[in-house]
Order: structure tokens, then C-alpha cells, then sequence
């Protein structure tokens, strides 16, 4: 698929996501936990080399790493995003100077606020969530890194969030989208936020390997279906260019063209 369209940032940028997919290849030869480490489908985090993951190459924010330490002691707390890949996906959202960030998903708000630490002092992230307890952890250290004004908290189902973005003439306007919220809307979250999302933007999807199930979805499973029948339809998308990465529990990246 040419990139003739895409902002030479993103075309960059997707360079280097297949160099480091590629390199997580070779190692996952010969460290084979790199890529699939456990049963489930994801690295054990207590293994040597994801501590040495993020020994070389996690740079945490003090108040981020707050909020990590305050998430892990919730029973809830395995549901937050992996620190490496918030710092991935902030990363991506700095590479294409990112302004305008839709968050399904928000939990604590770990992502949010990883987000909002690289956007410019005018940019938004639209964090959508239906439960406004787990986001009250995560407000007050929102205000303490001094981004809660970048954050837009809409506690209400997502679908109706982005069909008011749409309605509002919102469409082709974000920067970047990232999906980790009930896995049986997928599908429905991935095709709203497509037209959201302008040319040259990114949409990212979490736990595509749904801990290993996608390999073989049960037919009571709704959610693994869901993200299998979603990781079948991306690769065959002509609308974007993709690359899916052993990060966390899978994350796919889909580069509007």
C-alpha cells in the first residue's frame, strides 16, 4: 500500500514500528517469552527481560508512575495499561504532533494523562468511560501534573460520545484514537473512530491477543471473537496501513491513508 498520501512523520514512523516488530521477531527466537512468554499470550512480567524492557527504555513520569503505584493496589488493577505501551502510544501521538486524542477507555486515566503530557497546552484527549470511580483515582494527579484542562472526561457509553463528535462536525478532526473498553464494541468503536480520525492519523487498538484466546476463540467467548473477527478485517482494510506488536497484551496500530 503506497504512502504517497501520508505525512512523512507517519510514513517515518511506520518505518520504524516494522524495523522494532522485526527485531522483536529475531529476539523472540531466541528469547522465546519476548514474544508470547506465557500460555496466555503475554510476556510473564516477572520475567528478566521485561524487567530489562523497562529498565533501557521506560522514562516515566514521577506523577505517571504515581498513578501507576496507586492503580496496582486496586483489585482491578491488572485492567491499566501497560507503562511501555502508554509510553509508546504518547510517543507516536508526539511524532505526528498530535492535538486532538479520542481515549475509550479510561480506567484510572494511566493513558490519559500519559497523552496529555505530550500535547500541546491547547490540545484535548476525549476520554470516554462509563464508570466515573476508577477516574476519580486518576483526576487529582491529572491536576497535579497540571493537564486537567486537557482532559475531557465523558462519563456516558462511547458509541454515544463519538456519534455526538460526529453529529458536532467533528469528523476527520482527531489526531489519534485509542480503543481498550469492552471488547464486543470493538468493531463498532474501530469504524467511528475511523471517520474521526483525519488522514495521516492513528488509531490504536489494545489486547488483540486477548491473552492468547484469539488463537482459538470459543464460541461462548464473545470478546476473543470479537477482537479475531476485528485483527481478520484489519489486515484485509485498504483504508489504513497496520502493524500489530507484542506490546502488553497486543496492540495494532491502523495509520489512516
Amino acid at each position: 500500500m503506497p504512502l504517497l498520501n501520508v505525512p512523512k512523520e507517519v510514513a517515518v514512523g511506520t518505518a520504524m514500528l516494522g524495523v522494532a516488530f522485526a527485531t522483536g521477531v529475531l529476539a523472540g527466537k531466541r528469547y522465546p517469552s519476548f514474544i508470547f512468554g506465557t500460555p496466555s499470550g503475554k510476556m510473564d512480567k516477572n520475567s528478566p527481560l521485561q524487567q530489562y524492557i523497562l529498565d533501557h527504555s521506560l522514562r516515566e513520569h514521577p506523577i505517571l508512575k504515581k498513578l501507576r503505584l496507586l492503580t496496582s493496589d486496586h483489585p482491578h488493577g491488572r485492567m491499566m495499561v501497560s507503562c511501555e505501551e502508554a509510553q509508546l502510544m504518547a510517543n507516536l501521538a508526539k511524532l505526528i504532533k498530535a492535538k486532538k486524542v479520542i481515549e475509550i477507555g479510561v480506567f484510572t486515566g494511566y493513558n490519559a494523562l500519559s497523552m496529555a503530557l505530550v500535547l500541546p497546552n491547547d490540545g484535548r484527549v476525549i476520554a470516554c468511560d462509563i464508570n466515573e470511580d476508577y477516574a476519580k483515582i486518576g483526576r487529582p494527579l491529572w491536576k497535579e501534573a497540571g493537564v486537567e484542562h486537557k482532559i475531557d472526561l465523558r462519563i456516558k457509553p462511547a458509541i454515544q460520545t463519538l456519534d455526538e463528535l460526529l453529529a458536532n462536525g467533528e469528523a476527520e478532526t482527531f489526531d489519534f484514537a485509542f480503543i481498550d473498553a469492552d471488547k464486543e464494541s470493538y468493531n463498532e468503536y474501530y469504524e467511528k473512530c475511523f471517520h474521526l480520525i483525519k488522514k495521516g492519523g492513528i488509531i490504536a487498538i489494545d489486547n488483540v491477543f486477548w491473552n492468547g484466546k484469539v488463537l482459538k476463540p470459543r464460541k461462548d467467548d464473545l470478546a476473543a471473537q470479537s477482537i479475531h473477527h476485528l485483527n481478520e478485517k484489519l489486515l484485509r482494510d485498504a483504508r489504513v496501513n497496520i502493524s500489530m506488536l507484542p506490546v502488553g497484551d497486543g496492540v495494532t496500530l491502523a495509520f489512516k491513508l
